[in-house]
């Protein structure tokens, strides 16, 4: 059977006429969402996306000079253009003739605020980027437990690298207390502090979705962490905060898990290259070693040893008999001065000085002792005179005029008649002794 194959050119082509005869495709109208907007000096390159699907946009020069606002990423648009294909790569687009706006969502503020305020901060610095271990041995996931991301990334990792352990930290990943948990599982694995690397991520969806990672604790939690932290949420073309944060960004799950491991047969191979390469150097250097030794072996140096200190040693003579010059010329210089010194130290004698300070001396030593005879004196009166006070004032003195101390049961001094009670025991000190008594009866006069 013949077949009559077309080339892909031919085929494009055919493709490209399709969309170029089809009335419906030659003007449409269409809403939707920025993305990939990037001003450009001539003609503007982009994409209009919603919540499921993407096109790629083209608007020549001459139709974007019409345009009398400034297009923004994320900004939602009414379009007017006509869509078609490009023939060299088949990929179908549309071509922008007009563009209005349409507003600006309430997220998509808040995401640009957010995102202002974070980098005014400096949360986005690269030079706070942590670097990516290369050679991992435990990955933590922060995901959804149900979802296809954390099939991706394991497949990818141990399709690299089966060694390489991935553990799961399931997480909500859209709706209300998702932010909180993620936050929370980043936490968790920066206290386990055994893992090298972390992943957190969701798939594709609209900014609503993906809402949970463009959170302010979801942002500062993640530059927090200790551990690097590969972030993969959305499609390619979304951009969270939790993206702009983390470490790397990948632009799938199976991208992260790329990222995050090493393919065990390059490191193998890169191992072996590597050996390889050292032992080629080895013997490089041994080679050029050994050449060496046998040139250094045929010079004079060992053919002939005296050769190599003989001017040497006519060198030393010479600066021998120069040294001896200058030694003597010091020499002479410094007996002149010496002569000088004397002369002068001969005038100004300090015989005289010497008589006068010891004299001085002598006087300050004879004042020192009879200044402290005086106070040493002093200080004894008033010693005695403190102590026949203190001996005045003592209750043994007042014990041994007959006077007694009573106590009570618990040894607390008795003042008053209302501090004892009937039957209790009560103890008497006098100056040589004690006695100890029970109260039979007690006598309080009246009005005291």
């Amino acid at each position: 059977m013949n077949h009559d194959y077309l080339t892909v050119t031919a085929l494009n082509q055919y493709i490209h006429k399709k969309f170029e005869n089809d009335p419906y495709l030659s003007k449409v109208y269409v809403t939707g969402e920025l993305s990939n907007w990037r001003k450009r000096p001539g003609h503007q390159y982009f994409v209009i996306k919603d919540d499921h699907s993407v096109i790629s946009a083209v608007m020549w020069k001459g139709s974007f000079a019409k345009v009398k606002f400034e297009p923004e990423e994320g900004m939602k648009v009414l379009i007017t253009g006509r869509v078609t294909s490009f023939a060299k790569s088949g990929q179908y687009q549309i071509y922008v003739e007009s563009m209005e706006p349409d507003g600006i969502g309430n997220l998509y503020l808040a995401y640009e605020q957010l995102k202002k305020k974070l980098y005014a901060e400096g949360l986005f610095d690269e030079n706070h980027k942590q670097i990516i271990p290369k050679y991992p041995k435990r990955i933590a996931v922060v995901t959804s437990q149900s979802g296809a991301v954390i099939r991706d990334i394991i497949d990818a990792v141990r399709k690299r690298d089966p060694h390489i352990q991935v553990v799961l930290y399931p997480a909500a990943v859209q709706g209300e207390g998702a932010a909180q948990e993620i936050a929370k599982q980043i936490e968790n694995v920066n206290q386990n502090g055994n893992f090298d690397t972390l992943i957190i991520g969701r798939g594709g969806g609209s900014i609503e979705d993906l809402w949970p990672f463009n959170e302010e604790i979801v942002a500062r939690t993640i530059y927090d962490s200790k551990i690097p932290i590969i972030s993969s949420v959305g499609h390619q073309t979304d951009n969270t905060i939790a993206d702009l944060v983390a470490d790397q960004r990948a632009s799938t799950p199976t991208q992260a898990g790329v990222i995050a491991s090493p393919e065990l047969t390059d490191v193998i191979s890169n191992i072996r290259n590597l050996q390889n390469s050292l032992e080629n150097s080895m013997r490089n250097l041994i080679k050029i070693d050994q050449q060496r030794l046998n040139h250094l072996q045929q010079s004079y140096v060992f053919q002939d040893p005296s050769r190599l200190y003989e001017s040497y040693s006519q060198q030393a003579d010479l600066l021998t008999d120069k040294l001896l010059s200058a030694f003597k010329e010091q020499l002479k210089q410094k007996e002149n001065k010496l002569v000088l010194i004397r002369s002068k130290l001969a005038g100004s004698s300090p015989h005289n000085l010497l008589i006068d300070k010891q004299n001085q001396l002598k006087y300050l030593d004879a004042n020192l002792k009879q200044n402290i005879k005086a106070i040493y004196s002093s200080k004894k009166d008033q010693l005695r005179n403190k102590v026949d006070a203190l001996d005045h004032l003592s209750p043994l003195k007042i014990m041994a005029r007959g006077y007694g101390m009573v106590k009570d049961s618990e040894n607390h001094i008795i003042k008053k008649v209302t501090d004892v009670k009937i039957g209790e025991t009560i103890t008497v000190d006098l100056s040589d002794g004690n006695i100890e008594a029970d109260v039979s009866k007690i006598n309080q006069e009246s009005g005291k």
